[in-house]
């Protein structure tokens, strides 16, 4: 009973501990050439050999995840440097040359990296790194990989009277009765569309079996409630909780999209989005234009003469604006008579009009670069692929980095504001420097709308 009474709370430490952020500080210094001979030295690398269960009344609390042993009598001792779950640090303890984990930090990991609660069984990646000690050399570094299997607790049913959403929200409130019900999407996906006002808005979703009419039956409707881990979380993209809930909030005033997936069990806030497809994405809806209020949109995108549209959901579901903005089905096709090429694209659906500002280079910039801050260096445009149906994207290849930042400049002026930064899975316009390390690099930059845009780095 104890164990589940803390479940909520170890989970919820181990998703911060289970990040790149953790160090073992007696990690030793060795030489990275010796790493091909670590064979040499017969080091073998064995799993746990358990099912880890985290809905098992009898799943162990921890368990000796990975062991090291060598019978070369040149070996005078071993030492792990560090472990990681599907490109997860996990925190771990050691006993001789046994490395033991807490269950809940391994299913911990295993949902930040897999970004799912799904109740079912998945293999998980362990890669080590550990150091050899011989007797008459200097220490050599050696790297194993394994596999753990792990299940995460079991995921409530979904409602089959759909789900809907409470709190500091235009027109709902924490009124029982005046609940925004969620758009059934199919396949366990809600939607809602809300509007909030303040700096922070808390809020929380609610089965609709536990809907009530009675606006003081909290016993009743707090049945069938669904939040956070943490109270007052602000991400954007989360796990759900059942159990020990919690409230998450959103940051800020605006629009918002709320989609709650009930098949993973996770939830996200994300802004208002329009689709662009066209003929120079192959008529798919893979580039992006986000906006705060619903209503004023921005994205970054390749646009050709050969006609287009914008959508407000994929593949045609949702309404769909062609040429005068014409909702109708069988409305003709946008035609620009500019120039193909890359464009800022701001849409008003208000006044039914767009702006195109044309993008005429995207090269990197900083501190890391080869020049510096004082000039770009030049990326080039890869259309859209209608073989492989890879979207467009910017590319430099070979490029030489030294420790330091980045970011990706439009233009080669900071005065036009079109410019990408912050990490790598989640650039912003005008957002923070990106730190790199030193090396050769082939680059990708898919420079998209704010929560889309990305950058690709393969280090040579």
């Amino acid at each position: 009973m104890t164990k589940k009474i803390l479940f909520a709370f170890v989970i919820a430490a181990g998703l911060a501990s289970c990040s790149e952020d953790y160090t073992d500080w007696n990690n030793p210094q060795h030489n990275d050439a010796e790493e091909a001979v670590a064979a040499a030295y017969g080091v073998q690398f064995v799993g746990s050999g358990v099912d880890v269960n985290m809905g098992d009344e009898n799943n162990p609390e921890k368990i000796k995840l990975v062991s090291m042993a060598t019978s070369n009598p040149d070996v005078d001792s071993l030492r792990f440097i560090s472990i990681k779950v599907n490109n997860q640090v996990i925190p771990y303890t050691v006993e001789g040359n046994d490395a033991y984990v807490s269950t809940y930090s391994l299913d911990s990991c295993a949902m930040v990296a897999l970004k799912t609660r799904k109740y079912e069984k998945r293999e998980l990646n362990v890669d080590v790194e550990a150091t050899v000690y011989p007797k008459s050399k200097t220490a050599v570094a050696i790297k194993g990989e394994l596999k753990q299997n792990e299940t995460p607790i079991p995921t409530p049913e979904i409602d089959p009277k759909g789900y809907y959403i409470l709190g500091d929200i235009e027109n709902v409130g924490w009124t029982p009765s005046k609940g925004l019900m969620m758009t059934d999407k199919g396949n366990g996906i809600y939607t809602a569309t809300i509007t909030t006002k303040n700096d922070t808005n808390w809020f929380k979703f609610y089965g609709a079996t536990g809907f009530s009419t009675d606006d003081n039956n909290w016993d009743l409707v707090n049945k069938y409630q669904y939040g956070c881990q943490v109270n007052g979380d602000a991400a954007t993209f989360n796990m759900l909780e059942w159990k020990d809930v919690k409230t998450p909030t959103i940051a800020g005033a605006g629009t918002w999209i709320v989609t709650l997936d009930m098949i993973n069990c996770t939830y996200t806030i994300s802004k208002p989005i329009l689709y662009m497809a066209g003929d120079a994405n192959g008529w798919a809806t893979n580039d992006y234009l986000t906006g705060n209020d619903g209503v004023h949109y921005t994205g970054y995108m390749y646009l050709n003469q050969n006609g287009f549209k914008f959508c407000t959901e994929p593949e045609w579901k949702g309404t769909n604006y062609g040429a005068n903005f014409d909702t109708a089905q069988d409305a003709a096709n946008i035609t620009m008579t500019e120039a193909a090429g890359y464009y800022k694209v701001e849409v008003d659906l208000e006044s039914k009009s767009y702006v195109l500002t044309p993008i005429e280079s995207i090269g990197v910039i900083g501190s890391a670069s080869p020049n510096g801050w004082d000039s770009e260096v030049p990326m080039t445009y890869v259309p859209y692929n209608t073989e492989t149906k890879e979207p467009g994207y910017w590319e430099v290849k070979d490029i030489t980095l030294t420790d330091g930042v980045i970011k990706f400049r439009g233009n080669n002026d900071w005065d036009c504001g079109i410019n990408w930064g912050g990490t790598a899975d989640a650039l912003t316009i005008g957002g923070p420097d990106m730190a790199v390390t030193a090396g050769s690099y082939d680059i990708k930059l898919y420079a998209l709308a704010n929560g889309y845009a990305k950058c690709v780095m393969t280090k040579k």
